[in-house]
């Protein structure tokens, strides 16, 4: 079986070679990998700043940093792991549902082949083409969302698919289990009450930022672990989720949110799940000074690495 990891950094220098996410191979191999990483460069479902089309291509960048032991849990990703770059799934810019058509398409035989997605998007709105091709092999799915905004809304200038609308539509299209699902992080100014009751409504459970203060990081951890329990379930990150001290480069920015370290042990905490997949969206590379929002990014993708190991190495 060929194994993939990343290039030798004692070899070659990290700053050489093409862009891959952590130097690893660019291939479609899926028969001889555990995990993929996915570039998603959409970005017609924002509704306010636009250039997360280009947050692929800035993570990846900035990802050369990385090496591959993480020291919190423990455990080399790729003794665990054989990890490709698959590179892009196609999109058509300004057209969302045919996008959706070939994100999805792109993404279901990585999921058929039993591989994990690591998607690096685009804005929020690539989640519903993303549940779309989970749930066809694994069926309705937990979801663990970490954003600052609950992205149930019903629609913008009626229409029904941008970055704020994919959840309720995962919902209604039957993708999600919202009994196990869970969306943490919310704050900022709503447009009214509703906002937030509209998840609630749907059945998610939503922990807001303030309760997350309340209840604290390993409070706010079990809540989670607790409501998915052993559903398989898809993990969500939207880098809004931190304080935009900490991740400036993002389209809808809230002020009042985590910092890096807070994101780690959050994600951290999910070692044990059963992941179907990640994502980590609306990295803008155009508002984002020293690379400090698409280091984040790589960073929370790596986290996913280590939680797809884990839960590799559990399965043996």
């Amino acid at each position: 079986m060929t194994r993939y990891e990343p290039a030798d950094s004692f070899e070659t220098p990290r700053f050489s070679d093409v862009r891959t996410f952590m130097r690893l191979p660019n291939t479609r191999d899926l028969e001889n990998a555990d995990a993929a990483i996915v570039g998603a460069p959409f970005d017609t479902g924002a509704t306010f700043r636009v250039g997360a089309r280009f947050g692929p291509e800035g993570i990846r960048s900035v990802s050369h940093l990385l090496r591959r032991y993480n020291s919190s849990h423990g455990i080399d990703l790729f003794d665990h792991l054989s990890v490709i770059d698959y590179g892009d799934v196609a999109v058509v810019p300004g057209y969302i549902e045919e996008s959706y058509r070939l994100i999805e398409e792109g993404l279901a035989p990585i999921h058929r082949a039993g591989v994990i997605p690591v998607v690096l998007g685009g804005d929020h709105s690539i989640a519903l083409p993303e549940l779309r091709a989970a749930a066809a092999v694994h069926g309705p799915l937990a979801l663990v969302q970490f954003d600052s905004h609950p992205d149930t809304w019903d629609s913008y200038f009626g229409m029904k698919h941008t970055h704020g609308t994919p959840f309720k539509r995962a919902v209604e299209e039957g993708l999600l289990r919202p009994e196990r699902s869970v969306q943490v992080g919310m704050r900022g100014s709503l447009y009214d009450a509703s906002d937030w009751e509209a998840s609630r409504e749907l059945g998610f459970e939503l922990i807001t930022t303030d309760e997350v203060r309340e209840i604290g990081i390993p409070g706010t951890i079990e809540r989670i672990r607790e409501r998915v329990g052993d559903a398989k379930v898809y993990v969500s990150f939207d880098v809004d989720f931190a304080d935009p001290a900490y991740a400036p480069g993002t389209g809808t920015p809230e002020v009042g949110g985590f910092t890096s370290r807070e994101v780690q042990e959050l994600v951290r905490g999910l070692a044990g799940l059963d992941p179907a997949g990640f994502d980590v969206v609306e990295v803008y590379p155009a508002y984002d000074p020293a690379q400090i929002t698409a280091l984040l990014a790589a960073n929370v993708a790596h986290e996913f690495l280590a939680l797809a190991a884990i839960a590799k190495k559990s399965s043996r």
